[in-house]
């Protein structure tokens, strides 16, 4: 009978597999290749122009149509669908997804707070692959820091060619929609009018953002598939009408044929072709919506198949018609068809623009979760899909660039050289990553990374050529947006690293703690006092600096801090770290909360609950494991994980509790009565505060709890209960008399221009302001 099950079982769960791929494949559509079907709007036109207007002969069409083909099968086909999707990181892909695998398989990264509890997150090493044997290779690049650094810029200047792409590919897209006007009827709109319709849809495709891509996600997928089949179609369409005999191009022959008759002309035509791929990287990119097989199965039963008939058609046609490269696609579009194609490809171009501003949106925030970005409103778009967001000030200087593209060059052949070159330059960084994955991550011979570089960096570096020769013609526009980006992203690492250092270097030892005694030398009042640190270890100099000026200090105090870890996700259960700081009669704790890159830190209405929960769990299992060894000391130093979402084994009971009940712990309370009137206004004006849970906790009649544990659990109580106050430093960053002109202007100017102009740390940790106590610092980094 077993025999017979257990077939059958199998058999369910692969059609419930590939049922499962099959919509996430089509979903895949709206979102991942939305760009790349959209190229065949304008690669025959870019790769036409210039010097190639005198070669406009059949043979050279049968060129560009086997160069076209060869370049998507090499590198979208061979090099993402078969060799880079299965690099991911937890499901994740992207630049980003390359270097966190990298900095936690070798000690590349730069962020300062890094600790040994990370690597023991289920997440941080992919299953079956433990940590990276020792090599010559490897310990050179751990060794020098110089090394570390040129490989965060190298990541950091491909992110800033993918926000060029987000500035880039709503430009040429939409316009290249639009130009189709130019041409329905004799009477064509003039240039002008295209260019205004083109930035009319593109305020709206911006304006419309913050609503966020999932209220129309499953309208976006049919507008693709229909653009797929349409194109496909309209290519068979033309093979068969116009030209049968281009299906001979598909053989290389006709790539040599067509270099030798072009010679150099030929070598720069290269800027238009590798159009043909744009949008590749974000099969990659957008790995994590959906899966490999998912993404593998639109590519190659859909994606592929379409546009290799749309190109054969269009040079099908071209070929024919020499005349009309200017507008080739509507033009080798047949009449009747000319309006339903007009709109489904104005639609398609609309999806396509959306699918990479999206990505933008998520690189940007890896940036700011690596330091690397100055810190801007997140907002979750999606209550259901994870890793939606929307951040509104990039998303108003994108649509103020892209309309300033669109403007300025009026012409898609320009932003074209421009649009190519920073896909180029993201494929590149990715080619040169992935070496690196292959030899650290996978573990496989050097030999095998060389032979990768070799095979598909030499085909992207012609392209890269290419693109190079055309900066004067609009390639300029991408590194000048990228120089700004980096400018900003490493004045931002730089002063954040030189702070932190600065923190590091000035820590209060736990010799003159300890001479203060229990009391710290001051009157101990009521409440828990959350002093925010980016320190993993050691006490900051705020405290110092806090307890020499004022009088008294909390009851409870703990050292919070909230720090990134490279790797995309951390599982709610293994994000605290909780560990004490000084002698149990001290009530000093430290509170880690680790986010991945790829988390969104939300406003957590429970944070003080599960704060509470936590550190009583941590006094439990230390009391218990001292109990084991026979001492009853306390275990300063070490750090434990803590599952805030098993509230078992904390001695505590927490329970809900009316709002007009008698010693009502609100989630935010104080026995001042002025305060818990002003805290009342504050919860009412803050909307959805006043509907938070409120609860209230006790300690647990268990005859089993020890004494010590039962009084320090009753002085956590009673500190919750008297109201919790969150402390951060106001700090000011200044260079040090002695500096160099260059570091003076980073620090003072830049730096300080960027920390005045983002979002303060109060509202990017989500801190009500009723609670809020800043300490202002000055810093001599």
């Amino acid at each position: 009978m077993d025999e017979e099950v257990g077939p059958a079982a199998r058999q369910d769960q692969w059609k419930s597999y590939c049922r499962t791929v099959s919509l996430l494949a089509f979903q895949s559509f709206g979102v991942v290749y939305g760009d790349l079907s959209t190229s065949p709007l304008y690669v025959f036109k870019s790769a036409l122009s210039g010097r190639l207007n005198d070669y406009r002969d059949e043979a050279t069409i049968f060129g560009l149509l086997s160069l076209i083909f060869w370049t998507l099968t090499l590198l979208p086909l061979l090099k993402y669908i078969v060799i880079v999707l299965g690099a991911d990181d937890n499901g994740e892909g992207g630049t980003f997804a390359l270097y966190s695998l990298l900095c936690r398989h070798a000690k590349f990264s730069l962020l300062p707070n890094q600790q040994s509890a990370d690597e023991e997150l289920s997440t941080y090493y992919q299953p079956g692959v433990g940590g990276t044997a020792s090599s010559p290779f490897k310990r050179f690049l751990e060794k020098h820091k110089k090394l570390r650094t040129c490989l965060l810029l190298f990541v950091l200047f491909g992110a800033c060619m993918v926000i060029g792409d987000g500035a880039f590919t709503p430009a040429i897209s939409v316009l290249s929609a639009i130009s189709g006007l130019k041409d329905p009827a004799p009477g064509g709109i003039p240039d002008g009018w295209v260019v205004f319709i083109a930035c009319v849809v593109l305020v709206g495709l911006f304006a419309l953002q913050h609503r966020g891509t999932h209220r129309v996600a499953f309208m976006f997928a049919p507008i693709v598939v229909i653009w797929l089949l349409s194109i496909g179609a309209i290519g068979l369409y033309n093979i068969i009408h116009w030209n049968p005999r281009i299906c001979l191009a598909l053989s290389p022959h006709y790539v040599v044929k067509f270099f030798k008759i072009t010679g150099k002309d030929g070598w720069l035509s290269l800027g238009g072709v590798l159009l043909a791929m744009t949008g590749t990287e974000a099969m990659f990119a957008d790995l994590g919506h959906f899966t490999a097989a998912s993404i593998r199965l639109a590519f190659v039963g859909a994606i592929y198949p379409c546009l290799v008939l749309q190109y054969l058609g269009q040079a099908a046609y071209l070929s024919k018609n020499t005349s009309v490269v200017e507008n080739s696609f509507y033009q080798s579009v047949p009449g009747p068809l000319f309006w339903p194609v007009f709109v489904i490809a104005t639609l398609a171009a609309v999806v396509g623009s959306q699918s990479i501003i999206s990505a933008t949106f998520s690189i940007v925030k890896q940036c700011l979760a690596l330091g690397c970005f100055p810190r801007v409103k997140v907002v979750h778009t999606s209550r259901w899909i994870h890793g939606q967001i929307y951040i509104p000030e990039i998303n108003w200087i994108l649509m103020v660039i892209c309309l300033a593209v669109t403007l300025g060059f009026r012409d898609t052949t320009l932003i074209g050289n421009a649009y190519g070159l920073a896909c180029i330059t993201v494929m590149f960084v990715t080619t040169w990553l992935m070496a690196l994955v292959i030899i650290f991550v996978w573990q496989k011979n050097i030999l095998l990374a060389l032979l990768f570089v070799v095979v598909f960096g030499s085909i992207e570096a012609v392209y890269l050529s290419a693109s190079v020769i055309k900066i004067p013609q609009g390639g300029w526009a991408p590194i000048a947006l990228a120089f700004v980006f980096m400018l900003v992203m490493y004045v931002w690492h730089y002063g954040t690293r030189r702070k932190y250092l600065f923190d590091l270097q000035n820590k209060v030892s736990m010799k003159w703690i300890l001479t203060l005694g229990p009391s710290l030398g001051i009157v101990r009042v009521p409440g828990i006092g959350l002093i925010y640190t980016e320190l993993v270890t050691g006490v900051p100099s705020i405290f110092s600096h806090f307890v020499t000026n004022l009088p008294a200090f909390h009851q409870v105090l703990v050292f919070v801090c909230v720090k990134s870890v490279p790797v995309p996700f951390v599982p709610a259960d293994e994000r605290y770290l909780i560990g004490r700081i000084g002698p149990r009669e001290y009530r000093m704790y430290r509170c880690i909360v680790r986010y991945g890159y790829k988390d969104v830190q939300k406003d957590d209405e429970n944070f003080e609950n599960h704060l509470v929960m936590s550190i009583a769990k941590f006094i439990q299992m230390e009391a218990e494991e001292a109990a084991s060894s026979g001492s009853y000391e306390s275990s300063e130093g070490r750090m434990a994980v803590i599952h805030t979402e098993d509230t078992t084994g904390t001695g505590l009971v927490m329970r809900d509790s009316s709002d007009g009940a008698a010693g009502t712990s609100l989630t935010r309370s104080s026995r001042s009565e002025t305060l818990r009137s002003l805290q009342s206004i504050y919860e009412q004006e803050s909307g959805g505060l006043s509907r938070r849970r409120r609860v209230r906790f006790e300690i647990a009649e268990e005859d089993r709890i020890d004494p010590q544990v039962r009084g320090e659990l009753a002085d956590l109580l009673d500190a919750k209960e008297a109201g919790v106050t969150y402390i951060i430093g106001h700090s000011y960053v200044k260079a040090r008399k002695n500096s160099n002109l260059l570091k003076t202007f980073a620090i003072d100017y830049a730096y300080s221009f960027l920390r005045k102009n983002c979002r303060g740390p109060a509202v990017a940790l989500h801190i009500p302001h009723i609670s809020l106590v800043e300490v202002g610092m000055i810093y001599y980094v």
